[in-house]
């Protein structure tokens, strides 16, 4: 199993997923801004004296229907409000953590560079040690 995740991470291309952080972070702001600031459709007020050409049955099936209608679409742009929401929240949280990976590849290559010198010392003592 830790075969197959390790497979898939480094199929990753991560210099583009790091490179292309700032801008998933900053479509996800635009997308919620934009989306936060239209207001939940209004319902507008029914008209209670129906047409006199129109059967007063159709006429009350027809308002029904408008109802439903009216609900489905301010359901949906609750759904959007919320989804947009989640989306801003994983692009930030996204942007976090291509931060503190880009942190831990510094720290690495910084105690890479250690290791290399402590190792390359201690080997020069050890031969010097062994040529006495």
């Amino acid at each position: 199993m830790a075969i197959g995740w390790l497979t898939v991470l480094k199929s990753v291309p991560w210099g583009e997923v790091i490179a292309n952080a700032p801008k998933v972070a900053d479509g996800a702001k635009k997308l919620w801004s934009s989306v936060g600031k239209k207001p939940p459709v209004a319902q507008p007020a029914a008209d209670s004296t129906p047409p006199s050409t129109v059967d007063s049955e159709a006429f009350a099936e027809l308002q029904a229907r408008l109802a439903t209608l009216e609900a489905a679409v301010s359901d949906l742009h609750d759904q959007m409000l919320a989804s947009s929401e989640l989306i801003k929240a994983l692009a930030d949280q996204n942007a976090l953590l291509i931060k503190g990976i880009e942190a831990n590849r510094i720290r690495l290559r910084w105690l890479s560079g250690a290791v290399i010198v402590l190792g390359s010392t201690v080997a020069a003592g050890l031969v010097g040690w062994l040529i006495r």
